[in-house]
């Protein structure tokens, strides 16, 4: 049984942030800046309170007599308690007999085109350590998107508009940047275990590695591309922000609207229809929250009655990515333009250059962790590189469609305007304007188990000419 180190790293973090963010909010009330003061209690209490929740809500506590663990989550010591817990837990394994085990069966990930199914026991410590991670796993989501997100980008435009850098500031927020890769981190591990459940997932350092250096520069230059124009365009920031959040909240709801399913019941018997509904909302809350700053490894799907989409959809992804960083240039070169002599120290051109060139950095990692480092490539219907050249060719069609039709009609109007032929001129060949008279797109489905007609995303192009 493997050492609950996640569990302890996601508790230091939460610790960490939420004493740094309490003392800087304190030396804000000396300073007078009341209004830095309320944010920063506001990114701090709040995701606070949702991580309690969760955790009160995956123990199901409310269902049990546990007056003292209700009484320590009211008081934000939840996730103290719950690690506590689990340490004693693992401590006590192999000293008091199991009084039964329960056998699991998973398939290794095929190696030379096998695939072998492997049982295990497993007793209850175990099973209560196994929730303990899944509730730390998905409170660290929480805490990172919910609450260090905005904190980081808070304390970055504060540093930005007072021209310095004091120490608790410095530090809430680096502790803040390694929150949010930690929280990323820890959503790319669960969407793998969550989409190849029935395999045995091994994670390998270099995926770690690959994946804490993609998020870093993806999450990086992302929040400063966001300061950096709500430095110059204060009014403008709140439309693009709104956008982007209500855009990612809908866009779940959208999908489960037009795929006519009925409404999900499932999540937990004890909740009405309300509270399902306040629940799944939460989700696609916590769903923009994460898409607004960073590529959700975990996809929604309301329609599905897992939540969850389980299949790799590259071509959505590939938008995604092109959409950003269209965005984030776009917004740098608004910045570029409209900034002021405030910024007369620093050599725009080159920041410019740097933010762009980081986030290309970011997605080569990307594709590095994809390509070679992932855990699971072997059990890919498509390779991620066919998915983004796919998606390519297609855009590149799309663009180039209106071109060439510009160009035949051209060639056809300026055909009649000679009045008198060249005796010596050849006849024009009859295929010499001759186009594509038949596009197909193909989509590829790729049928899942349990829910059939599930679309990969896999796209490919044929073209054939007629004669």
């Amino acid at each position: 049984m493997r050492l609950p180190c996640s569990i302890f790293v996601s508790v230091s973090l939460f610790t960490a942030e939420t004493t740094a963010a309490l003392y800087l909010s304190s030396t804000y009330r000396s300073d007078g800046d009341q209004i830095w003061q309320g944010l920063t209690l506001l990114f701090t209490l709040v995701p606070s309170v949702l991580v309690q929740l969760t955790l009160t809500f995956i123990h199901r506590d409310l269902s049990r007599d546990r007056p003292l663990v209700l009484l320590l989550h009211i008081l934000q010591l939840g996730p103290i308690v719950r690690c506590l817990e689990a340490f004693c837990i693992y401590g006590s394994v192999g000293r008091v007999e199991e009084p039964y085990v329960s056998i699991t069966r998973k398939r290794q990930v095929p190696r030379a085109g096998q695939s072998e199914e492997v049982e295990r026991q497993v007793g209850q410590a175990e099973g209560k350590l196994f929730t303990h991670r899944a509730a730390f796993a998905r409170t660290s989501v929480i805490q990172a998107f919910l609450g260090s997100a905005p904190q980081l980008t808070l304390q970055l435009y504060i540093c930005v508009l007072q021209q310095g850098l004091s120490i608790g500031r410095g530090t809430l927020m680096v502790i803040s940047l390694l929150s949010i890769v930690y929280g990323a981190l820890r959503c790319n591990i669960l969407a793998i275990k969550i989409k190849y459940d029935d395999y045995e997932v091994d994670v390998k350092p270099g995926a770690y590695l690959c994946v804490f250096l993609w998020r870093s520069f993806e999450i990086a230059t992302r929040v400063t591309v966001l300061v950096l124009f709500s430095s110059v365009l204060q009014l403008w920031v709140l439309p693009v922000v709104l956008l982007n959040f209500f855009g990612f909240f809908l866009y779940p709801w959208v999908l489960f609207w037009l795929s006519h399913s009925p409404f999900p019941e499932n999540i937990e018997k004890t909740l009405t229809r309300v509270g399902t509904t306040i629940v799944l909302c939460l989700l696609t809350f916590l769903y923009a929250g994460i898409n607004m700053f960073c590529w959700s490894a975990v996809q929604l799907k309301l329609s599905d009655p897992d939540l969850i989409n389980k299949s790799q959809n590259w071509y959505r992804m590939a938008v995604y990515y092109m959409a950003r960083f269209v965005e984030n240039a776009s917004l740098l070169l608004l910045w570029y333009v409209y900034k002021t002599d405030f910024y007369q120290f620093i050599c725009a051109p080159l920041l410019v250059l740097q933010l762009l060139v980081a986030y290309a950095i970011g997605i080569s990692f990307m594709l590095v962790f994809y390509q070679f480092c992932h855990p699971c490539r072997k059990l890919f219907s498509s390779s991620m590189t066919q998915g983004l050249w796919d998606c390519s060719a297609l855009l590149c069609l799309v663009c180039h469609s209106p071109s060439e039709e510009g160009g035949t009609t051209e060639k056809g109007i300026q055909e009649p305007l000679s009045l008198t032929p060249n005796p010596c001129k050849e006849p024009a060949s009859e295929t010499a304007y001759e186009t594509p008279n038949d596009t197909t797109y193909e989509v590829l489905n790729d049928l899942d188990d349990s829910v059939a007609g599930q679309i990969n995303g896999d796209v490919s192009l044929s073209h054939s000419c007629g004669p």
